[in-house]
């Protein structure tokens, strides 16, 4: 098997295509198309998102220190895609994608009603890594759209809002489950014989 040395790059891939939503009235809520984002740790339980200066959305994060992360679908991936080419300064990302701010008890930027999942972060610490600083984020709440919750087990299931993936300048849809965690060491049980 070959290998070709590449120079040093972000290739860790796919990330999931999330939509950001910030601000803290309705006159200047904002959304921004993230790729760089991800858990950092479960207890307490915090993520983290990248971001570029330049960014209308930065300001913002930096005055508010709150953002939601708001998981997509194949339904929002043409909102996903154009809330990542246009800028807030020249447009109304709500207006122009057709998504809806809604309130949250958690904090003052708006969730994405459309989405399956909202995540609401307070920042706890800017990291200014170069051209992107992280903001490392405390998770306050976690909103679940309930047509994606098992009524029987509480279970939710992403799969069926059918999430996509962004991958070196190309979004995906996520294929079937091929296993769940563990499932490569589970032991087979055998039935005894009486």
């Amino acid at each position: 098997m070959a290998k070709q040395t590449w120079k040093p790059g972000t290739l860790i891939y796919p990330l999931p295509a999330v939509l950001v939503s910030v601000g803290d009235s309705p006159e200047n809520y904002n959304i921004l198309t993230v790729a760089w984002t991800g858990t950092i740790c479960t207890n307490p339980p915090m993520c983290y998102i990248s971001v570029r200066k330049e960014r209308h959305s930065y300001e913002t994060l930096r005055r508010t220190g709150e953002f939601v992360i708001n998981l997509t679908t194949e339904q929002m991936a043409r909102a996903t895609d154009w809330c990542g080419v246009r800028s807030g300064r020249d447009h109304n990302k709500w207006e122009a994608t057709g998504l809806t701010p809604m309130q949250n008890s958690h904090v003052a930027a708006p969730l994405i009603a459309e989405a399956p999942l909202s995540i609401c972060c307070k920042v706890r610490e800017v990291k200014e890594l170069g051209s992107h600083d992280m903001f490392i984020a405390d998770v306050v709440g976690v909103e679940a759209d309930t047509r994606y919750i098992d009524p029987e087990s509480g279970k939710f299931s992403l799969d069926k809002a059918r999430p996509i993936v962004y991958s070196h300048g190309e979004y995906f849809a996520l294929g079937e489950m091929i296993g769940h965690f563990g499932w490569s060491v589970k032991r087979k049980t055998t039935k005894r014989k009486r």
